[in-house]
């Protein structure tokens, strides 16, 4: 299955209602776009990240060489949010093999893992407090559900960023071993497989 064709709610070419010529924008990039990102997107991605993370904790999830790494190995398992052309928000994600996270997770992507660890969540600073993360998760744990080798979703986040998460269905697993200067977080999981609600139009 291709990429594009697993993204959803997109509807074929041949299906979308026709714009009438006084209707149209003056430019052809789409007023709103999801789409998986590549390594042309890494340094915007790393910008966002960057305001977002390290002038908060000091840390960041992904430096940039990362970014690049997981956009390289396993650019199927991101998802970016573009406005008008410019990248608003993002998820980078990676396949892990194991039922918790461990330090490797950080780093390593493992091809027949069945889980896609998330490393990464960001929204640019201008656009936040508007909900958009919210709906970038949704979008992306239903594009999982396109995939048919993905059997869940883990993350780790620090102890405010619990509540977020549990309103997108994520559940707690614990502590999590991994820990990160003094930071210390909890890690949780999203059953991607065993949910049967999918939107008619979802594509996949």
């Amino acid at each position: 299955m291709s990429v594009v064709s697993a993204l959803p709610f997109l509807k074929p070419i041949h299906m979308r209602t026709p714009v009438s010529p006084g209707r149209q924008r003056r430019h052809t990039l789409p007023a709103s776009e999801f789409r998986c990102l590549n390594t042309e997107d890494a340094i915007s991605v790393f910008e966002i990240e960057r305001e977002a993370f390290i002038s908060v904790s000091g840390e960041c999830p992904l430096y940039l060489d990362e970014v690049r790494h997981f956009l390289t190995l396993c650019p199927e398992l991101s998802l970016g949010w573009f406005v008008e052309g410019r990248l608003v928000a993002f998820i980078i994600g990676s396949l892990w093999d194991q039922d918790r996270l461990t330090t490797e997770a950080l780093t390593l992507h493992k091809p027949h893992g069945t889980t896609v660890h998330i490393h990464v969540l960001a929204v640019h600073r201008t656009f936040r407090q508007q909900g958009k993360g919210s709906i970038l998760m949704w979008r992306y744990l239903q594009y999982l559900r396109c995939l048919p080798y993905v059997r869940r979703a883990v993350l780790m986040c620090e102890d405010f960023l619990v509540p977020f998460y549990q309103k997108s269905g994520f559940k707690v697993q614990g502590p999590c071993e991994i820990t990160v200067g003094p930071l210390t977080f909890i890690e949780m999981q999203y059953p991607v497989r065993g949910h049967a609600f999918m939107r008619r139009n979802s594509g996949c």
